[in-house]
């Protein structure tokens, strides 16, 4: 384990690896991997047409890439920045979850109104699920019992039981639901609304809503605060919330879901991901084409990282 040293601003972060932090640049069609030691990018490998949602296998020997344009889940070896092969993936995939079991592909592809199930081991389409317009959003249960797909025009979540491939419920959320995630260990859901400005906690168990979430950012009209991504920190206790075009990111208290905090950041702020011991965040700056890195102890800014064009998707992959 090496340290990270002591950074812009003056700022000095705890013992971490020094592992990676992998971006996809939507508008370069590349994915820049950033030296998480030395916060500089160290790579960039070029992908297929407009790379949007990344994730890597359980034991990160792969990259899934969702190449939306050129229709297809690419596999990347990360060692190389070789592209290995495609996956079916259907039309336009835009983002996707790998299931617990590091085999299959929960993709929601934006176009088809549908969301595919694909076995990355025999390459083949599995399922291919109705649900909602514009299907964005894609969460799997940490027992993979339930996967969720979001739709942005008929603004649900949609329920799938994983092993029919059926969905079982619909619940409705605000204006265009972005993203979705599993917290607290599974028992609740919790859903972004881009357009709506909330995110909206779900009871697993009984697919009802106990909590919504709101947002004002000062000095920010309320139409530029637009939740999308969000990860939460150690214990599932504070929730890192992307705020789009506010330019700001949110710190949330998960279990009174009260906002603590507001974060200014780059421009467009999308996604984003963790370090190992998540003392560092780093988010996804679209329009301003850099990621920001967050001392989220202190819940500052320490540095900004140009990357490629419209970076999207954030994923760490540890080297250790």
């Amino acid at each position: 384990m090496r340290k990270i040293a002591t950074l812009a601003l003056g700022f000095f972060c705890t013992t971490a690896a020094a592992d990676e932090i992998w971006i996809s640049n939507e508008k370069d069609d590349t994915v820049s991997v950033i030296d998480i030691e030395t916060l500089e990018v160290i790579k960039t490998y070029d992908t297929g047409e407009r790379p949007r949602g990344i994730t890597f296998s359980k034991d990160y020997s792969v990259l899934y890439i969702c190449a939306s344009d050129s229709d297809a889940v690419q596999v990347m070896d990360p060692e190389t920045g070789k592209i290995l092969h495609d996956l079916p993936s259907g039309e336009d995939p835009e983002q996707f979850v790998l299931h617990p079991n590091d085999r299959h592909l929960y993709i929601a592809n934006e176009d088809d109104a549908i969301t595919t199930v694909v076995d990355t081991q025999s390459r083949q389409v599995i399922a291919q699920i109705d649900v909602g317009i514009e299907p964005e959003g894609m969460a799997v249960s940490p027992d993979g019992k339930i996967a969720i797909t979001t739709s942005e025009t008929t603004n649900m979540a949609h329920w799938i039981d994983t092993e029919s491939q059926e969905l079982f419920a619909n619940t409705l959320v605000d204006s265009r639901p972005r993203h979705a995630e599993f917290v607290k260990d599974g028992t609740e859901l919790w859903v972004s609304s881009e357009i709506g400005g909330t995110i909206t906690v779900f009871d697993v168990e009984t697919q009802t809503e106990k909590a919504k979430i709101s947002f004002e950012v000062e000095g920010v009209h309320p139409d530029r605060v637009q939740p999308v991504g969000f990860e939460l920190s150690d214990g599932d206790k504070t929730a890192f919330v992307a705020l789009g075009p506010s330019n700001h990111v949110a710190a949330v208290d998960a279990e009174t879901y009260e906002v603590e905090d507001y974060i200014l950041v780059g421009r467009r702020v999308w996604h984003m991901d963790f370090n190992s011991d998540k003392s560092l965040l780093f988010t996804t700056n679209g329009v301003s084409g850099d990621v920001t890195v967050i001392d989220v102890a202190a819940r500052e800014p320490i540095k900004t990282i140009k990357v490629g064009r419209f970076p999207w998707g954030a994923a760490f992959r540890p080297t250790d």
